[in-house]
């Protein structure tokens, strides 16, 4: 299936056919296991009213990534544009970020009271909005520099001109408790370079919410990162004999002892420094080179049908949904998701057909089940989460005053046993 971008035919093969036929064919590996939710039956574009009120359009393919641009079936949208993101207050100096024992310059006082803080913490930073907008944070995106290298463990919202908060975080720089800074930067200095995690250490933080596990997928990720960009001699590793799937690297200590040295290590334990290094950002490109090199052109057509999301699967595989309030907000994420999507294409083995329309209708239609959790601020956000079977999701409601909407929404699809329940309660 292709589609045509300024009328031009968009396909996999549209600026580096060479490449893309390398990939396909490393590709080749242990065919992943098929998920009976969404692969069931086959079809074209689903038209109408749709159960979750989203409507999913004719895929966009690149390299490993399949897009499936996601609409609102009412046509409506919400005010993206209100809203201020995180890389956009941090380069501008309008949101501050700093290591908890270093807030104190920050705190104003309120009635004579300051907030006292006990020292540096590895999973807690503080945060002032000092704009005049509200500012949006999204779990996974990436601050650099304090004592470690964090990322937002959940998506929330900072009202304008606010008083610090705690962020709550989860570190992506394990072994490193040095200052560096004493505040946080975004994770790359240009735009087009901007990332954040990709969704398997993004959905280690959301759901799982832990560190430890956090740490165990960023060094897996690091590890894949190294193999990726090692020299082409270098054969990747083998699926993890464990995983059906195939859609993870076997990082044993055995399996990388028996790799040159230069593919061992790229020398550091931080995940934004391993995604700022040249080889591995070229790979990251290179993963996607329509969606990386003709982005301004996606986005033109994106914003043509209106388009508020994105369905993705990598290899062939169905694995996430992020969806915004308008195109508008979309758009100003867009480089730092499909950097983070190719990443994912990187570090996974196996492959499969490449899914249908309506199988990423079906994702998106899936009801949630079960208890619903939720926490915010009152009056400012709130968070809730649901899960049906191997899906989890994720929504942020904007409660400001004229701003009641659905910010943004996470779909994620959850490599967990079935006899494993899923985590609930949110931080």
């Amino acid at each position: 299936m292709s589609r045509k971008i300024n009328g031009k035919t968009w396909l996999g093969v549209l600026f580096v056919p060479v490449l893309v036929l390398g990939l396909s064919a490393a590709c080749k590996s242990t065919p992943m296991a098929a998920d009976p939710a969404i692969d069931a039956g086959a079809g074209g574009p689903v038209t109408g009213n749709t159960a979750s009120g989203y409507r999913v359009l004719t895929p966009i393919q690149s390299g490993d990534l399949t897009l499936f641009p996601v609409v609102r079936a009412d046509g409506k949208a919400g005010e993206g544009a209100a809203f201020l993101t995180l890389d956009e207050g941090l380069r501008s100096g309008e949101v501050e970020v700093t290591e908890a024992g270093n807030a104190r310059g920050l705190v104003r006082s309120r009635g004579g009271r300051q907030p006292v803080y006990q020292g540096d913490q590895v999973n807690t930073l503080v945060l002032i909005n000092h704009s005049k907008r509200p500012l949006v944070l999204l779990a996974g995106e990436i601050v650099t520099g304090g004592k470690q290298d964090r990322i937002v463990a959940s998506d929330r919202i900072v009202p304008s001109d606010s008083d610090p908060v705690d962020l709550n975080v989860f570190c992506v720089e394990h072994g490193r408790w040095t200052e560096t800074s004493n505040k946080f930067g975004a994770a790359a200095n240009a735009p087009a370079k901007s990332f954040m995690v990709q969704p398997e250490v993004r959905q280690q933080a959301m759901v799982a919410k832990d560190q430890q596990q956090v740490w165990n997928a960023v060094g897996g990720a690091v590890s894949a990162m190294a193999y990726a960009a090692a020299p082409a001699a270098t054969q990747p590793p083998s699926p993890h004999p464990g995983n059906s799937s195939g859609t993870s690297y076997d990082i044993s200590t055995a399996s990388v002892e028996s790799l040159p040295m230069q593919s061992r290590s790229l020398g550091t334990t931080s995940y934004a420094k391993t995604m700022e290094m040249d080889a591995v950002a070229q790979k990251v490109d290179e993963a996607a080179p329509e969606l990386t090199r003709a982005r301004e052109q996606v986005l033109v057509q994106l914003k043509q049908e209106n388009a508020i999301g994105v369905v993705v699967a990598v290899r062939g595989e169905i694995i996430w949904a992020d969806l915004f309030a308008d195109h508008e907000l979309l758009a100003r994420y867009w480089v730092k998701l499909v950097r983070s999507y190719a990443a994912e294409g990187l570090t996974t083995v196996g492959h499969r057909a490449m899914p249908t329309v309506e199988q990423a209708q079906r994702f998106l239609d899936m009801p949630m089940h079960g208890e619903e959790k939720s926490q915010g601020e009152v009056g400012v956000y709130r968070t809730l989460e649901s899960q049906a079977g191997t899906t989890d999701q994720f929504v942020l409601e904007s409660l400001l005053p004229g701003l009641r909407e659905e910010v943004h929404v996470s779909r994620v699809k959850v490599n967990r046993p079935a006899s494993v329940q899923p985590v609930t309660m949110l931080r």
